[in-house]
């Protein structure tokens, strides 16, 4: 078929010219004669070379057949197709003609698109696959191919090879591949029947190649990419920020733990509510980093940074934003400065030392998303010293969607591949879940006297292998440690505690395997963990299905207890099932603020890297400074890739601010301080968690003074911490409990004694149904646990909420002495 041909196609379409192809497709720009020369695309569906009559024939029925049904969508988010034709033999789908850009031709363009950016189109795209799917119409080829971006719309097109979701027969039962194998989830590979999750996946990688400007996947061939999919992680995001959840969520490799249409659009939703607000473009610009491709780079615009109680000699650097162009073409499918030398200022007036605060927070103030912990272990404080900490009421108002903020320091998932099996003969390709055995149960010691007549068994869930595998290790034997001195004690009399420990490597997927695994044993009442959010957000919906009771002690994402929509007010606990014996991040830019403001400093400049987490802690602290009557001299945001600072550190200069506080995690904010102090800013940098960690002092030599919150207080800070190190250290355990040993010992009890109150109320015997009955019995549990009082609020956090004060002294992190507890 080509232009110079005078024949019509079906007797009213005439070619104009070819305006793209692809492996299932020629399209071709035409007119359409019977409707005044209308514009339209053609697009020629090519079969594969030496296909038989037969299964032509078949494949030709079916490309027909679906195409027709695609004709019944309307969206504008779906490309509308106006006719489907057969001619010679071939189907061709008559279409809109789109004048725009493709999704891939912006990215070859112009290298990975800011994180704004591609939440919007990931929405837009979420919107109409969901009325697709809703027409039970699964699309199986989603790529960047296949969107295209106008100036004021987001269309999915090739909706021509879509599979309806009620067919029986397969379109590769000849071994033809349909859809594009970069893009497709393993059971797709697989050759199973289409699902509308089939569609999340292509999705996923579709935003990730965007976000990222590369493929989640990469290998030599079609059956190394095939296994690489099987049972390999997708590539960690560098740049993808806040989506990173998203994108995790929708890249999981299991079809029915994989995240739901409607799930994911509220992920969008809270990307896209975190970076909203006047300073959006601003963000847009920040969050598209250098790619790492040789593309050319559009020209920087300014964009303003908010700072409306600033100083107004401070000048908010330009930021650069890259929309994404759209020309006005036809695509279809198309392939596509020295710093100046001032003397220093005066020495800043001392510290005050910290006071014991309360962590109200201002109301109506948004807050942003929040991470996981730092990878490393908090550095160890000499007995006898006192932390500084926040004692929250239970019931107090917290705001802010979160996210879990993927970084080199940071708990959150890398989402490793689930424990697959792969069997290949020639270009056939299967998969299943590998289940353990049940090695990984190990029995508590010290059982008591005689044995017990029934045994529940505790799950526990944490990284027992990788990088985090210090902190999950200390987790598994504090809640060992708990189960041993409830059998030596005989707590429960009649009953028996097991440990079952599975190792989810910090990795969603397998997180998602672990519940499953849990669920399968129904001596599993309950499960301590997991120490990541991330992996949360994949366990805790599967064990709250079985009924499966999940304390942790140490996700600190508050939609896990408060919902999606708990910025706007309207959230809801979506799990009875979760419970955490740690507080969530929400407080910390609030307490960071009343400790600047204790420590008299009232002029101060706000940086954040453009985090989720950055975004939150100071949109908090920001609104709490003021509040306090502090004023906020100027506010900026980083790139988190920047290591050069001399420009922003003239401008804190000129601010004459007292304090700087950095939203953001250590790698760019160690850089900062050392810059800033080389620019002659002798005042302290404070920041939250995120630059907790060693790295923070080993890569920044100037940190003297700076301040860091932690969530928590150390174990040795009380009488029971001491107690609980000194029974933990009797145990020979080889490994520390670190930070969050306490709080699994403190999760694993609360499981304990609700397990007793069941037993109780049963007349000494656990009762059949002990799953569905023991979630209101741990929500009524109150102890001294060796963290504090272990108590859970009606979402299920605990109403022990605290955080500490760390100072950088002589080169090391050490808690920041109290005094008298004053109140603001």
């Amino acid at each position: 078929m080509t232009e110079q041909n005078p024949e019509l196609i079906a007797g009213r379409y005439q070619l104009v010219e070819r305006i793209g192809q692809g492996g299932m497709g020629r399209v071709w720009r035409g007119l359409d004669q019977q409707l005044f020369g209308r514009e339209v695309a053609v697009k020629e569906i090519l079969f594969p070379p030496g296909m038989d009559d037969d299964d032509r024939a078949v494949l030709l029925r079916r490309f027909t057949g679906e195409a027709r049904a695609a004709v019944t969508l309307s969206h504008p988010g779906v490309i509308t197709v106006h006719d489907v034709v057969e001619h010679h033999g071939a189907p061709v789908i008559i279409m809109e003609l789109i004048r725009g850009q493709s999704l891939a031709a912006a990215i070859r363009s112009h290298g990975r698109l800011p994180v704004r950016r591609v939440a919007e189109i990931g929405a837009a795209m979420l919107d109409a696959l969901a009325e697709a799917h809703r027409a039970r119409i699964v699309h199986r080829d989603i790529k960047p191919d296949n969107v295209l971006l106008t100036k004021d719309r987001v269309v999915l097109t090739d909706f021509g090879i879509a599979h309806l979701a009620d067919a029986t027969t397969k379109l590769s039962h000849s071994g033809i591949v349909i859809g594009t194998p970069q893009y497709m989830p393993p059971e797709q590979l697989d050759g199973k029947r289409p699902t509308p999750a089939n569609d999340l996946w292509a999705l996923g990688a579709t935003l990730y190649h965007a976000v990222e400007g590369r493929l989640p996947f990469e290998a030599e061939g079609l059956h190394a990419l095939a296994v690489a999919v099987f049972t390999s992680p997708h590539r960690s995001p560098v740049h993808a920020g806040p989506l990173t959840p998203v994108l995790d969520a929708l890249l999981t490799k299991d079809p029915a733990q994989r995240v739901g249409a409607s799930e994911a659009a509220e992920m969008l939703a809270s990307v896209l509510r975190s970076s909203a607000g006047p300073d959006a473009s601003a963000e847009q610009g920040a969050m598209r980093e250098r790619a790492p491709e040789p593309e050319p780079e559009p020209t920087p615009t300014p964009a303003h940074t908010p700072a409306s109680t600033a100083d107004p000699r401070v000048t908010p650097a330009p930021v650069p934003d890259a929309p994404v162009p759209v020309p006005d073409a036809v695509a279809e499918n198309a392939s596509a400065p020295p710093m100046p030398q001032q003397a220093p200022p005066s020495p800043p007036s001392p510290l005050p030392t910290p006071t014991v605060l309360d962590s109200g927070s201002v109301a109506g103030t948004p807050r942003g998303p929040v991470p996981d912990r730092p990878t490393t272990p908090p550095v160890p404080v000499p007995q006898g010293e006192s932390p500084v900490t926040l004692d929250v009421a239970a019931g107090s108002d917290l705001r802010g969607p979160t996210a879990a903020q993927r970084r080199g320091l940071t708990r959150r998932s890398a989402v490793l591949g689930t424990a697959l099996a792969v069997l290949a003969s020639g270009s056939l390709l299967t998969w299943a879940l590998t289940r353990e055995d049940d090695a990984a149960r190990g029995g508590a010691a010290g059982s008591g006297a005689g044995n017990p007549s029934v045994t529940v068994v505790i799950g526990v869930d944490a990284p027992l292998s990788g990088g985090l595998s210090p902190m999950g290790v200390g987790i598994k034997n504090s809640a060992d440690l708990a189960a041993r001195t409830a059998n030596e004690s005989r707590h429960v009399p009649g009953v028996t505690f097991e440990i079952k420990a599975l190792d989810d490597a910090a990795d969603a997927a397998k997180g998602a395997a672990n519940a499953t695994r849990f669920v399968a044993d129904d001596k599993v009442l309950g499960v301590v963990g997991p120490l990541n959010s991330a992996v949360a957000r994949t366990l805790v919906p599967s064990l709250a299905r079985a009924d499966v009771v999940n304390v942790s002690p140490g996700n600190t994402d508050p939609t896990l207890t408060l919902g999606h929509d708990w910025a706007a007010g309207t959230g809801s606990r979506p799990h009875s099932t979760y419970f955490r014996t740690i507080a969530t991040d929400v407080d910390q830019g609030p307490f960071a603020a009343r400790y600047l403001h204790e420590a008299r400093k009232t002029k101060l400049y706000v940086i954040d890297d453009t985090s989720a987490h950055g975004i939150a802690l100071t949109a908090g602290l920001t609104a709490e400074f003021t509040e306090l009557g502090g004023t906020v001299v100027g506010t900026e945001q980083v790139d988190p890739a920047e290591r050069a600072f001399a420009g922003l550190a003239v401008r804190v200069r000129a601010s004459g601010a007292d304090a700087v506080y950095f939203g953001g995690y250590y790698d760019t904010a160690a850089p900062l301080s050392q810059q800033l102090k080389q620019a002659g800013v002798n005042v302290p940098l404070m920041g939250g968690d995120g630059i907790f960690d060693q790295q923070y002092l080993t890569e920044n030599p100037q940190a003297e003074g700076d301040l860091s919150t932690q969530i928590g207080v150390p174990a040795d800070a009380s009488e029971a911490g001491q107690e609980f190190l000194a029974r933990y250290r009797k145990a020979n355990y080889p490994e520390p409990p670190g930070w969050y040993g306490p709080y699994a010992y403190d999760a694993t009890w609360a499981l304990i004694e609700a397990v007793k109150t069941l037993v109780t109320d049963n007349g000494g015997t656990l009762p059949d149904n002990a799953r569905a009955k023991l979630s209101p019995a741990v929500a009524g549990v109150a102890f001294d646990g060796v963290t504090g009082r272990v108590a859970f609020d009606g979402n299920g956090d605990t109403v022990n909420r605290t955080l500490t004060v760390y100072a950088v002294n002589d080169g090391s992190w050490s808690i920041a002495a109290p005094s008298a507890p004053t109140t603001p």
